[in-house]
């Protein structure tokens, strides 16, 4: 009995219009990069924002490290962006080895660079696990580094959310607490880490709004392409790999074409189901790649300017 009640259900689902037929693109994307750290790496990114400037992103962001090789590869980076691609860039920023003169002096650069958005991180200690410590004369939390970019010029900054808790806080409570600090301090938005499950969402925006915060939260999309790298990156960050993605990527490590479609197919439905809960801003994680994405808000609706919706 219960098996011909799936059938049904199946036979319903395939009978209804298709996920993503007819939907209007009325949404926004934002695309997040890493610097190159080559030649080659470089071409491919450019690459990817040549790819991705005709989608009209609301931002790009280019994250940063620590050590000054990584800070200049981010600058040079996001200057170029804005000066050839012309697209609104957002260069990261965080505390980790850095004094207040330091952070001020990137800041500055950034500014005369023409960056006006910075996204503003707390940043983690070099190996993981290891807990994070303050430079003695610099900012000791993400909330104390938008306050004091907002005394330095008047950046629109972002902070980082996470939905499933960041694993250094007591409990979610405390970490909600601390991005409302954060947007109290002078952030605009908030940029949440990756997530597989509409439902976390959901239910981390429920939470929010539980606290009293009704900032924007852009759900942070991450097209999975190897399972392996994404759980590496999901415990560092506190995200949970649920077990069917095993079971859909297994047998496609020699097929990367079969890899990039389902990854796609994957990313496509989950950013179809926040879509269904009401989210219209999206904001991707690339690894400096264009395909997933843009075959996403394609998916989505999204067009280039000037084509016919």
């Amino acid at each position: 009995m219960t098996h011909s009640l799936d059938l049904a259900q199946e036979a319903r689902t395939a009978h209804d219009n298709p996920l993503f037929a007819s939907l209007p693109g009325d949404i926004s994307a934002s695309f997040e990069f890493f610097p190159p750290k080559s030649e080659k790496m470089e071409a491919m990114l450019w690459d990817a924002v040549q790819q991705l400037k005709p989608l009209g992103p609301d931002f790009v962001s280019v994250t940063y490290g620590a050590g000054g090789s990584t800070r200049e590869r981010t600058h040079n980076t996001v200057a170029r962006i804005i000066a050839e691609a012309h697209i609104p860039a957002a260069a990261h920023l965080t505390c980790v080895d850095a004094s207040k003169a330091e952070i001020r002096e990137v800041a500055e650069q950034y500014w005369e660079a023409g960056v006006r958005h910075i996204v503003a991180l707390r940043g983690d200690a070099g190996e993981p696990g290891a807990p994070f410590v303050p430079h003695p004369d610099g900012y000791a939390s993400a909330a104390e580094l938008v306050a004091g970019l907002k005394t330095i010029a008047d950046f629109d900054i972002s902070v980082a959310a996470y939905p499933e808790t960041h694993p250094d806080a007591q409990c979610p409570d405390s970490d909600i607490d601390n991005l409302k600090r954060k947007l109290d301090a002078g952030a605009s938005r908030a940029i949440s880490q990756f997530f597989f499950s509409p439902e976390v969402f959901f239910r981390f925006q429920d939470k929010l709004a539980a606290k009293g915060i009704d900032a924007p939260v852009l759900p942070g999309i991450l097209p999975v392409t190897n399972v392996a790298q994404a759980r590496k990156f999901a415990s560092a960050c506190g995200a949970a790999i649920p077990p069917w993605m095993d079971g859909l990527f297994d047998g496609l490590d020699a097929r990367p074409a079969a890899r990039q479609l389902v990854a796609a197919t994957v990313a496509a439905e989950l950013c179809r189901r926040l879509y269904a809960g009401g989210v219209r801003q999206f904001h991707f994680y690339t690894l400096n790649r264009a395909d997933l994405a843009y075959a996403i808000c394609h998916l989505l609706g999204m067009r280039p300017a000037g084509e016919n919706q």
